[in-house]
């Protein structure tokens, strides 16, 4: 019998199946796509995500962050990062390292979904497999998490995220969130010729109406398009608990508040590193303290930005307010490495 099964093969689960294996694990990957899987996001990852990265021994390309820039109009505040550069990097490129590393440790992979899922006290079946725990990476809208009874109701005025490329070499290397009425535009460089340009707002509407909303922006991304439009939402999705027996919830799966710090893929990287250790340890239910001490900085910032961006004259404040007070600004970004 295996030790863990993991659904989801995107960068959380196979983050888990990676610690699985390095824990003296047998770890088996159930997904339905094939490799390397695209999605829409803002493909940075944090000076903290990096480090999980190399400790997990994940070679990647991509390009250095050295912080985080907010601008509106000729307003801009930005502040580097203290410990260590992040790193702008294709989700399709970050997708096959993963996977690469994966295989490597002798993690197998099962093509198929994880449908009804049965469990005693010391077994978990799910996909035609019987292992001792299993592990839900199955993202966003997590069907797994839906059928374990352990979502709540969402609340209206969501938000959704659209993201394209432009083939163009990139202006910087910060992370630039560019801060309108209605939303925000996240730019990324992730190649030498190519930079990420992801939209966030509570309005339904097409990816170029959102991006007229920043003239500036627009006159920089003079290159082609390189890829085609990818959206996602709406992005807050609530939890019940972490955990239903012999299942923990890892990444996005687990519960998922926005976007707009960008700690995602930090994050994922975290919590399957923590569900696995608590596993590893046949300790289980101290899952549930472990992902709320990992998510505290980010849901505390991401969910006072949230509120300060609710309205737009609040929303118009946040850039001057960052530039005005430099120390403050810079202890957030600090926050969120």
């Amino acid at each position: 019998m295996i030790d863990v099964l993991v659904a989801g093969g995107g960068p959380a689960g196979l983050a888990a199946a990676i610690h699985a294996a390095l824990a003296g694990l047998e770890a088996v990957v159930v997904e339905p796509r094939t490799t390397p899987v695209d999605k829409a996001c803002g493909e940075g990852v944090m000076p903290g995500g990096v480090a999980a990265l190399r400790a997990l021994g994940v070679e990647v390309g991509g390009r250095e962050l050295r912080g985080i820039r907010y601008l509106d109009g000729t307003t801009r505040a930005e502040a580097s990062f203290r410990d260590g550069n992040g790193l702008g990097i294709r989700r399709t490129t970050l997708h096959s390292a993963l996977h690469r590393r994966a295989l490597d440790l002798g993690v197998r992979m099962l093509p198929g979904k994880v449908g009804e899922v049965r469990q005693n006290a010391d077994t978990v079946t799910a996909a035609g497999t019987t292992a001792r725990w299993l592990i839900a990476a199955d993202g966003l809208h997590s069907p797994l998490r839906r059928s374990l009874g352990l979502e709540l109701p969402g609340r209206p005025h969501g938000r959704y995220g659209l993201r394209r490329h432009y083939r163009v070499k990139p202006w910087t290397d910060f992370v630039e969130v560019h801060w309108s009425r209605h939303g925000e535009a996240y730019v990324t460089p992730v190649d030498d010729d190519l930079v990420g340009v992801a939209v966030l707002s509570r309005n339904r509407r097409g990816y170029d109406e959102h991006l007229a909303d920043f003239p500036a922006l627009t006159a920089s991304l003079h290159g082609p398009t390189a890829t085609e439009v990818r959206g996602a939402g709406p992005l807050r999705q609530r939890v019940r608990r972490k955990t239903a027996g012999r299942v923990l919830l890892v990444g996005d799966a687990a519960g998922y508040l926005d976007a707009l710090t960008g700690e995602g893929i930090a994050l994922a990287l975290a919590t399957a590193g923590a569900a696995v250790r608590c596993l590893a340890a046949d300790r289980p239910d101290d899952y549930e303290r472990a992902w709320a001490r990992l998510t505290r900085r980010h849901r505390l910032l991401t969910g006072a930005l949230l509120t300060a961006s609710h309205r737009p004259g609040t929303a118009r404040l946040i850039v001057p307010a960052a530039s005005r007070m430099p120390p403050l600004f810079s202890a957030a970004v600090h926050a969120l490495q």
